[in-house]
């Protein structure tokens, strides 16, 4: 029996396999250029269909492949993790360039935290295929989520989100707020490591 996103799950897969072959080619041809990689790690996967029915059913959507590929807009998840902030909005501004994807949400978390310390940039791309889409449509239409994040940004969220889902914690009020001071801290030393590269670049 098919799963949540029946004939189409090869094809995320291989959207998801291109994206990350050219982001890859990028960080590569970077590296020749100046010595640096421009991302550190790049992480990728197609949401299980096991997640993906418990979300349409714990958002009250239908458990269709409708809901998986046009309503949710996760399927396809890739996060870019970056040594430095320039390097983010580096990859941002190379994404963007791609004739074959629209940029149909985004939300910049860096420049404005989210009020628990929260940083990273959200996008959501529509990316053609020329498979045929849910909708029938050749070239078809499909989402990817792509998040980037610093190391810091990455290492805060990752711990912040183990400690979120612990229970029958004492003192939340308090670890709410050191969370926040420790991810503050760690974006002022984003600040300040950015500040030293672009010293050393322009030196």
């Amino acid at each position: 029996m098919p799963g949540i996103y029946g004939n189409y799950a090869p094809v995320l897969e291989e959207i998801k396999d291109e994206m990350m072959k050219r982001i890859t080619a990028y960080t590569a041809e970077e590296y020749q250029k100046t010595g640096m990689k421009i991302h550190e790690h790049l992480i990728a996967r197609v949401k299980s269909e096991d997640s993906m029915l418990e979300k349409c059913q714990r958002k009250g959507f239908p458990q269709t492949a409708q809901t998986a590929l046009r309503v949710m807009k996760d399927s396809i998840g890739i996060r870019i993790v970056c040594s430095f902030i320039d390097d983010i909005y580096a990859n941002i501004a190379y994404i963007k360039s791609f004739p074959d994807c629209r940029v149909v949400e985004e939300k910049d978390y860096i420049r404005h935290a989210k009020p628990n310390g929260y940083r990273s940039y959200h996008m959501i791309l529509e990316m053609q295929s020329p498979h045929a889409d849910i909708d029938g449509n050749t070239p078809g239409k499909y989402f990817i989520e792509i998040q980037l994040r610093t190391i810091a940004m990455d290492s805060w969220a990752s711990l912040e989100h183990k400690l979120k889902y612990k229970k029958h914690v004492e003192n939340q009020e308090l670890i709410v707020s050191e969370l926040k001071r420790c991810a503050d801290e760690l974006a002022a030393c984003d600040v300040s490591m950015q500040t030293i590269r672009n010293l050393i670049h322009n030196s």
